[in-house]
């Protein structure tokens, strides 16, 4: 299992909340909070990861811009 932790302070300022507020797609093997909010998606490996990013990319409106932090912030963890 693939697991890819956003730190709520770090550069996308993503916290798990923002997945509820914004009604974003949650990982294929789901999402668990973490101490400060910070959120742990969890997939079962990197080709995963990669597809839900593309998911997010093709978000629309509002979710669009905290969608494409997040697929930011996975590619950053995938390199």
């Amino acid at each position: 299992m693939l697991r890819i932790s956003i730190p709520s302070n770090g550069p996308s300022k993503i916290n798990f909340s923002n997945f509820m507020n914004y009604l974003l797609p949650i990982p294929p093997k789901g999402l668990v909070s973490e101490v400060n909010d910070n959120a742990v998606l969890l997939f079962d490996n990197e080709e995963q990861a990669k597809t839900y990013a593309e998911e997010l990319k093709q978000l629309p409106g509002s979710q669009k811009k905290v969608g494409n932090e997040i697929v930011a912030a996975i590619m950053r963890l995938l390199r």
